[in-house]
């Protein structure tokens, strides 16, 4: 779509506010609401008035305490040469800052899926309807189908899947579900696995699970597990319940999975995603109005119930919309109603990136002070997701706990000029960079009114110290990272902290991204770490993993977890600060090379989808061709490593632009079969190419090593481009 000129724009309160934005606010957003729009825009135009200095100022010091950072290494080196030096003078230029008192936090009015139930969050693009709706739809989740297609159940010999059925794998995984069932469910004699009827029977005013084996009846060791049934004695539906979490089992003996099993058991239904971040950062590329809008309609239509998508599938027309509430008896035969989606949070952008969707004074307005005014205005025709009126804001990528106080007043501005009780807007605090990580305790104190949520977010975590570190000397390689002492104290330090701070029953801690969609017997044997550790939530790519997950939920009691963990001591910060440099000379050339070409690979393959397409998360193969899932934090390390590298010598300019020309021919390779991809190969001066090489090059001097401004103007490029062809 061609970019409105200047004087296209239209003036709203003193601000120019392009032509796409003003329609949707004013003829969707605010339809039916209290709120007129004089009203909107005029306290719009106050609050950028009112904060922009503010946010100018945050960014500002950014700059300041990094400059002052790079000074030190310069005169001292790594942290290992001095670390009570490097912890005193992060203090002395307040970096570090005082912690204060012990307290609790004190949000009130929260969903039940933050305070007091457990289980995997999914995040997902909103600008991508289909995307959107499939997660808010993952509340529940087929265990049979999330076994039969996924690596869970072994790909290997007679258990191969093949074109049709194979009889063999159904039979494995009806077996798998039977231990889960024995493992969560346990009946008081026998097993899930000789079950030949599942009955619900009505016993005076109260119905009683009952079960038929081959030898004889029983019923479950905990009998308050049985919660509801639907249908009928033939056909139907049983609600069991353990850990706060809702198992359905489907009884259907018509059916082809059901005629195979001897009590009909066509599924097991599992509560699976509870809760799901609707995304407007790291993995979506709205670059302009039009991005914006659509991405505020889509979240509108979460909203309100009505956002559908329609696609093609099989030969057929599919529509997808919400689903709605599951309708249930319970055990005394009266309504029961679970619901039938996934609790929505909306991700914000944060402070960083402004927009020209909106100009104050003809200058573009700090982005994260529209959303947070647009995604509060949608969430206000909320019909269908809080049960307690809540609005709930992901806040990402904040430096300390100045900049959490910034977003509280933001959003307590947009209550005031929406017309809001105060803390109707929750926060959710991305520990995700270095700053906020050391000063969580005051950062979560500066929102203990409104947050709901901590969450880790390793990814940007691990962006955002390479680049606090550049001067430092040259990073580790990215495998080597993982396995540093810092990360283990920084996602300890997040859960601890937050225990002390009372999160448990009161709000989610948070635990990232599990990034090899592919691998889901790794997931399941890896991933029962977080709630272990004491995390209410864990971060999942696809409602399939997170219909697996969600069996940790069941093994594992979390806030048993976190009560073992309460008294726990806090990691020092001296760990949080202890990332080594590499050992002069370690490395060989081919150990070099390769790391570099998996960087080089890695960026290449996510941007150039993002500048080519719009795509902001993508799975990309590495050099090894195992699928990762890529966004701008999975870009932002890459480009940090590879800036790093070249500050410190490891690699040269030529080297790295070589690299990245023969890892375009790979590239272009791997993405052959997609007809809207353009090769790079062989057109080297392509925007794509020429963007992410420039995020190697030149990521050193990116603001806090951020891919957003080089990707943004690379975007706006090509759209421009596009504009001028048609």
């Amino acid at each position: 779509m061609k970019e409105a000129r200047m004087s296209e724009y239209l003036t709203k309160s003193g601000l120019s506010v392009h032509p796409l934005l003003v329609d949707f606010v004013e003829k969707e957003a605010l339809a039916g609401l209290p709120v007129t729009p004089d009203q909107f825009w005029s306290g719009f135009a106050r609050l950028v008035a009112e904060h922009a200095p503010t946010n100018a100022r945050l960014l500002q010091r950014r700059d300041e305490l990094q400059s002052q950072i790079d000074e030190w290494h310069h005169k001292y080196g790594p942290v290992a040469n001095n670390p009570q030096g490097y912890e005193f003078f992060l203090r002395d230029i307040g970096y570090v800052l005082p912690e204060p008192e012990n307290f609790t936090i004190e949000t009130t009015g929260l969903d039940p899926e933050i305070t007091t139930l457990c289980g995997p969050q999914l995040v997902v693009p909103v600008s991508n309807a289909r995307y959107a709706l499939n997660a808010a739809n993952a509340r529940w989740g087929s265990l049979y189908d999330a076994l039969y297609g996924t690596d869970v159940i072994s790909r290997e010999g007679d258990l191969a899947p093949g074109a049709g059925v194979n009889t063999q794998r159904a039979q494995a995984v009806v077996e798998r579900a039977a231990a889960f069932l024995d493992e969560t469910l346990p009946l008081q004699s026998g097993s899930h696995r000789d079950v030949t009827g599942y009955h619900v029977e009505k016993d005076g005013d109260i119905r009683r699970f009952v079960v038929d084996t081959s030898n004889g009846r029983t019923t479950l060791q905990d009998s308050s597990a049985f919660v509801g049934y639907a249908g009928t004695e033939q056909s139907g539906e049983l609600v069991l319940r353990h850990n706060g979490l809702h198992i359905i089992l489907v009884i259907n003996p018509a059916s082809p999975i059901g005629s195979a099993h001897r009590a009909g058991l066509s599924d097991v239904i599992v509560e699976a995603a509870l809760t799901t971040i609707q995304d407007c950062e790291d993995s979506v590329a709205a670059v302009d109005a039009e991005d914006k809008v659509g991405v505020y309609r889509n979240w509108l239509g979460l909203m309100n119930g009505t956002l559908e998508d329609r696609f093609e599938k099989g030969g057929k027309t599919v529509t997808r919309k919400l689903n709605p509430d599951r309708q249930y008896k319970d055990d005394h035969g009266a309504p029961l109603v679970l619901k039938g989606r996934s609790l929505l949070l909306v991700r914000n952008v944060g402070h960083l990136m402004t927009t020209d969707a909106v100009l104050h004074d003809g200058k573009p307005i700090g982005e994260g002070l529209m959303d947070a005014a647009v995604t509060v205005l949608c969430a206000m025709q909320d019909k269908v997701n809080s049960t307690t009126g809540a609005i709930y804001i992901v806040k990402p990528k904040m430096h300390g706990p100045e900049e959490v106080a910034f977003a509280c007043t933001v959003f307590a501005s947009v209550e005031q000029m929406l017309g809001l009780a105060p803390n109707t807007v929750k926060i959710g605090i991305m520990d995700e960079e270095r700053r906020t990580s050391a000063n969580l305790k005051a950062a979560i104190y500066e929102a203990r009114h409104r947050v709901f949520f901590i969450n880790t977010g390793f990814l940007d975590r691990t962006g955002d110290e390479i680049h606090t570190s550049m001067e430092a000397g040259a990073v580790l390689r990215k495998d080597e990272i993982k396995n540093e002492r810092w990360i283990a104290s920084y996602e300890d330090r997040n859960v601890l902290i937050g225990l002390a701070c009372g999160f448990s029953g009161r709000a989610q801690i948070g635990k990232g991204m599990w990034a090899r969609p592919d691998d889901m017997a790794a997931m399941m044997a890896a991933k029962s770490g977080h709630p272990s550790a004491g995390a209410n939530t864990a971060w999942v790519p696809s409602p399939t993993a997170a219909t697996l997950h969600a069996l940790h939920y069941h093994q594992i009691d979390v806030f048993e977890a976190q009560r073992r963990r309460h008294n726990q001591a806090v990691p020092p910060l001296a760990d949080l600060f202890s990332m080594p440099v590499q050992v002069p000379f370690s490395l060989s050339r081919e150990e070099i090379t390769r790391e570099l070409e998996n960087n080089a690979q890695g960026i290449l393959g996510y941007v150039v989808r993002w500048v080519q397409q719009g795509v902001g998360c993508s799975k990309v193969p590495d050099i090894n061709n195992v699928g990762l899932m890529e966004d701008r934090a999975t870009c932002r390390i890459s480009a940090q490593a590879i800036a790093n590298w070249l500050r410190h010598g490891l690699v040269s300019r030529d080297e790295v632009t070589a690299t990245f020309e023969r890892m375009a021919g790979v590239v272009d390779q791997q993405n052959a079969g997609d007809p809207l991809y353009r090769p790079m190969g062989e057109n080297l001066q392509s925007v794509a190419f020429q963007a992410a090489l420039d995020l190697a090059l030149h990521g050193a001097d990116q603001p806090s090593g951020y891919t957003e401004p080089l990707l943004h103007a690379a975007r706006r490029k090509v759209k421009a481009r596009n504009a001028q062809k048609q």
